[in-house]
């Protein structure tokens, strides 16, 4: 058997889980500008598959890319780092 290459993993918050087994995930990160030399902040969002329906909005999660789940959902949530302590 062939060994899996390495994959992607990246930590951001879930912003919405209005999906059923899909989360969406916001995850930072700092980037320096060429010219000013300051560090300016980047984001970018990723559907990522949560199977069990664990993860809530505000959750800190771990994900990892896999294979295409649907048409835009390629990563899948590993990890819940920290839970949120919103309550409705």
């Amino acid at each position: 058997m062939e060994k899996r290459g390495l994959r992607k993993k990246l930590e951001g918050i879930v912003i919405s889980n209005r999906m059923d087994k899909t989360v969406l995930v916001q995850v930072e990160r700092l980037t320096k500008h060429q010219s000013y030399n300051k560090y300016i902040r980047r984001r970018a969002r990723y559907m990522a598959h949560d199977p069990r329906n664990m993860c809530q909005i505000g959750d800190r999660v771990k994900i990892i890319d896999c294979r295409p789940i649907s048409k835009r959902k390629r990563w899948q949530v590993i990890d819940i780092k920290y839970k949120a302590n919103i309550k409705a």
